[in-house]
């Protein structure tokens, strides 16, 4: 039996609700997997959809307990919850700083402690986190949002060399601008003097990046500590 015959086909998606992580659930549950859908609102288009706040240790725990007992062994993790603003340095004030390490940050690292030692115990699991490519390059009014997802970076990292050998892989996608609501109308990632500097033309589609990450989901224990930037062309 090969390793992907071999998966257990429950995932969790935090954001599930809207964006990125709706996009992912859909494809995981298109390509067979029992979707959780973790986020603050319903996330009807899944098996189970719990509300849950991914900055609290002991919520998640106790969703990750619900998921086991009504679906099964979770055998892969998507943490596509996050929040975005565009902001000049000197605004960014202790509590915008804060949220945005809490949610961002914070929440993907509860999220992993919540899932991860179950997959450990049962030596095997797939972990995509979601960072940026903004992370990984910085820009210009995102001091705060790249700073928490460079963070998500180096935590992706440092799990993979942590869990080397368990079975359990890590890796993030790292997407440039993407076409959903986080993204106001007026954001300048919309503007056409952005788009044209794309070789595509045009932002990500939520499809994309989620099809990246069903790639690291499937891609084998060989494959852990990557990151993966659908971004349109925006960094070659």
């Amino acid at each position: 039996m090969s390793e992907q015959e071999d998966r257990p086909d429950v995932a969790v998606v935090t954001g599930a609700a809207s964006g990125l992580g709706a996009a992912t659930a859909d494809a995981l549950g298109t390509a067979g997997w029992r979707v959780a859908g973790f986020d603050l609102r319903p996330a009807p288009a899944t098996a189970l959809g719990v509300e849950v706040d991914v900055t609290d240790a002991a919520a998640l725990a106790a969703a990750v307990d619900r998921v086991e007992r009504e679906l099964g062994p979770v055998g892969a993790l998507v943490t596509a919850a996050g929040v975005y603003e565009i902001l000049p340095v000197e605004e960014i004030d202790d509590a915008r700083w804060h949220r945005m390490m809490a949610v961002n940050l914070s929440g993907t690292a509860l999220t992993c402690a919540a899932v991860v030692p179950r997959m450990v115990a049962r030596g095997r699991g797939a972990v995509v986190t979601v960072s940026s490519d903004l992370g990984v390059g910085g820009s210009q009014g995102d001091a705060h949002y790249a700073a928490s997802k460079g963070a998500i970076v180096g935590l992706t990292r440092a799990l993979a060399t942590e869990l080397a050998g368990t079975g359990v892989t890590v890796n993030t996608v790292a997407p440039g601008a993407a076409d959903t609501a986080m993204l106001e109308d007026a954001s300048p990632w919309r503007s056409p003097e952005f788009l044209a500097t794309l070789p595509v033309q045009r932002l990500v589609r939520p499809e994309e990046i989620a099809a990246a990450a069903l790639f690291l989901i499937g891609a084998g224990t060989a494959v852990s500590g990557q990151v993966l930037s659908p971004n349109a062309g925006a960094t070659i």
